[in-house]
C-alpha cells in the first residue's frame, strides 16, 4: 500500500514526503513540476503528471495500490487568482474532480486536503475558530472553500473520508536542512527578508505601520512547516483508526508582526538591510491569527516550533545552501 502526494513536490508537500518516509510509509509524489522542484523529491517514488488529465492520474492506481491521497496540487497565489479566476477555478477544482473521480474508481477513499485560512476572509473576531463563518474574498479562498463544500458532498454521497486542514502562514524548512521553501515568484514575507539580509534584494518594504496593532505593521500566524507535516500525518492516522471527516485550523496561535519578523532576521542573520515603510495594501486584515484546540483536542496536534526565532533559523540555515 502506498500514499499518493498530489503536489509533493512543492514546499509543503515535500516536507510531508519527508515525515511519511520516515514513518515508514511507502510514497509516490505526482507533480507536473510547474511550481515544485524535482530536487525536492528525495523519497519514495516520483510521477511527472497532471491531475488535468484523468489518464495520467488513473496510470498512477494502476501501477500502485493508493491507500490515501494527499493533495497539495493547487496555484496559491492571490493577486493572480484575481486577475485570472479562470486558471484558478480549472486548476484548483475541476482537477480535484478528476482526481476524486479516479479515486472512486479505484475504491480510494481517503483524502487530506491542503486548505487555507483565506477561505474565512476578513474574519469576524481573532483567534480565528472553525466555527466562524466562511466568506473568501478572493478566488483562491474560494476555490479552496469550493472543494471543501465539494468533499462534503462526496462524503454523503459516495463515503469518501476526508480531513480538511486550514492553515496560516507556512513558514520555515526542515530542521535538518534537507528541503526547504522557494517559489518563482517568492511572495512570503520570511524568505523576502532572509533575501534582504543575505543581499539578493535592495530592501524590504513594509506596507503599512498605522494598523491598530502593537507596533503598526501587520500581525500574521506562522506555522512551522515541520508542524505542518506532523499536523498531515496525524490526520492520516485519524483517518486510517476510522475517525470522522472533519476540518481543522492550523496555527500556533500567537501573532508576529512584519517588524518583529524584521527584527527576529536580523537577530538570526547578524545582518543589517534596508526597510522601507510604505503605504497599505488593499485588502490587509491588521490582525489573522487562528485557534489550533479543535486540532489539539482531536488530533493530538500542537505546535512545536513556534517560536518565530527559531522558524527565521531553521529557514535561513536552508537558504544559505539551498540547491533549488
Amino acid at each position: 500500500m502506498a500514499i499518493l502526494i498530489c503536489g509533493g513536490a512543492g514546499y509543503i508537500g515535500s516536507h510531508i514526503n519527508k515525515l511519511l518516509h520516515q514513518k515508514g510509509y511507502e510514497t509516490v509524489v505526482l507533480d507536473n513540476l510547474v511550481y515544485g522542484h524535482r530536487e525536492a523529491v528525495k523519497w519514495g517514488e516520483f510521477v511527472k503528471g497532471e491531475l488535468a488529465d484523468e489518464s495520467e492520474i488513473e496510470a498512477v492506481f494502476q501501477t500502485y495500490k493508493i491507500e490515501a491521497v494527499f493533495h497539495f496540487a493547487a496555484y496559491a497565489y492571490v493577486g493572480e487568482s484575481v486577475g485570472e479566476p479562470e486558471k484558478y477555478y480549472y486548476n484548483n477544482v475541476v482537477n480535484t474532480l478528476n482526481l476524486l473521480k479516479v479515486m472512486r474508481k479505484y475504491g480510494c477513499d481517503k483524502i487530506i486536503f491542503s486548505s487555507t485560512c483565506a477561505t474565512y476572509g476578513e474574519p469576524d473576531c481573532v483567534p480565528i475558530t472553525e466555527e466562524q463563518r466562511q466568506n473568501p474574498i478572493n478566488p483562491y479562498g474560494a476555490t479552496k472553500l469550493m472543494v471543501e463544500r465539494i468533499f462534503k458532498d462526496y462524503a454523503k454521497a459516495y463515503g469518501l473520508r476526508y480531513v480538511a486542514l486550514r492553515y496560516f502562514n507556512a513558514a520555515g524548512a526542515d530542521p535538518e536542512g534537507e528541503i526547504g521553501e522557494s517559489h518563482m515568484p517568492e511572495t512570503h514575507l520570511i524568505p523576502l527578508v532572509l533575501d534582504a539580509a543575505a543581499g539578493k534584494r535592495a530592501d524590504i518594504k513594509v506596507f503599512g505601520t498605522d494598523y491598530d496593532t502593537p507596533d503598526g505593521s501587520c500581525v500574521r500566524d506562522y506555522i512551522h512547516v515541520a508542524d505542518l507535516a506532523e499536523a498531515h500525518f496525524l490526520a492520516l492516522q485519524y483517518l486510517e483508526q476510522g475517525g470522522d471527516s472533519d476540518f481543522f485550523n492550523l496555527g500556533n496561535e500567537r501573532g508576529t508582526s512584519v517588524l518583529e519578523v524584521i527584527e527576529a532576521v536580523k537577530a538570526v542573520t547578524g545582518k543589517e538591510f534596508s526597510v522601507i515603510c510604505t503605504d497599505r495594501r488593499p485588502g490587509d486584515p491588521a490582525i489573522l491569527v487562528g485557534s489550533s484546540k479543535k486540532a489539539e483536542r482531536i488530533l493530538g496536534w500542537k505546535a512545536k516550533y513556534a517560536e518565530i526565532e527559531t522558524i527565521v533559523a531553521h529557514a535561513w540555515n536552508w537558504r544559505k545552501h539551498a540547491q533549488f
